[in-house]
């Protein structure tokens, strides 16, 4: 698949099949995040992977109880290092982190970008230290869904030539 038909077919998956992910397949949508870009070449980013079943139940507790969570195959878990990239930790953790997301679509996974969620409860779940910013969640696996395409804005609302044009 090339990327612009993985952009193309990338949808927010939230039911998977209880299938693990090989580690050669794992590896690969990991390696494509540690390559992201980021300002400066700081890479804040850090990744806490989650594939305990009582573990994944527990984050998935404290993502506001989307126990959906809990049966990917894992859960990762973006955490951005604010020390010595305050700007940009989260902005270069979330390329990091769509790097993934796209690198699972290719090789057939589902995600779902999840944001909502009790912060200081996965730290203390996942020992983060304090001062680290929990990003978002993202689970990763086998989907049993196929979700079709969610409606778009046409091109011309959100595209301008050289300056904004009001609507």
């Amino acid at each position: 698949m090339d990327v612009f038909e993985v952009i193309r077919t990338r949808r927010s998956v939230r039911k998977y099949r209880p299938e693990p992910i090989p580690d050669e397949k794992m590896n690969m949508i990991l390696e494509v995040a540690r390559l992201a870009p980021s300002a400066g070449n700081r890479q804040p980013w850090r990744f806490v992977l989650v594939q305990d079943a009582d573990r994944k139940k527990a984050v998935a507790k404290a993502a506001n109880d989307q126990m959906f969570l809990s049966d990917a195959a894992v859960i990762v878990t973006a955490v951005a290092d604010p020390e010595g990239s305050a700007a940009w930790h989260e902005k270069d953790t979330m390329i990091a982190l769509e790097h993934m997301v796209l690198a699972a679509t290719a090789l057939g996974y589902g995600t779902c970008w999840i944001g909502a969620f009790d912060e200081d409860a996965i730290k203390h779940l996942l020992k983060i230290p304090a001062r680290m910013k929990i990003v978002a969640l993202l689970p990763i696996g086998v989907p049993d869904e196929k979700p079709a395409p969610r409606p778009r804005k046409e091109h011309s609302e959100i595209f301008f030539k050289e300056e904004w044009q009001p609507r």
